[in-house]
């Protein structure tokens, strides 16, 4: 392993460690980029105290655009932080702990990226008009 005083060690060789070693630092300049760009547009741009439900419906998820935007901010934000978190599993937890404690990560993982998919397709037929 390549280790450095400032920065995780880059696994040797190919595989999934790797990938998720890459996906991680990409992950994290794509959430910069897009959690800016969503503050801005909803706390800046939009006034905040006009913003609800409707608000939400109608001007910001009427648009496939937006729509998307969403869902793979979303998307990067649950895969950095359950990837970060199943490196502080695997950082201190041994054997069939670690074992039960990644899976039952991958499971809520899964789960909660179900329910946000769900949720960005079908929200305006969930809202209540009024």
């Amino acid at each position: 392993m390549t280790r450095s005083a400032y920065r995780r060690a880059k696994p040797q060789g190919g595989g999934f460690e790797l990938a998720v070693w890459y996906l991680m630092r990409l992950t994290g300049v794509a959430l910069f980029v897009l959690a800016l760009t969503h503050y801005l547009i909803l706390h800046v741009l939009y006034d905040p105290a006009l913003q609800n439900a409707d608000f939400i419906t109608t001007v910001r998820w009427s648009s496939l655009f937006w729509r998307a935007f969403d869902w793979t901010l979303l998307m990067m934000v649950l895969f950095h932080a359950f990837m970060g978190v199943r490196t502080v599993i695997g950082d201190y937890t041994h054997g069939g702990v670690r074992a039960a404690l990644t899976m039952g990560l991958y499971l809520l993982a899964i789960g909660l990226f179900v329910m946000g998919t769900v949720v960005v397709l079908t929200l305006p037929t969930v809202v209540p008009a009024g």
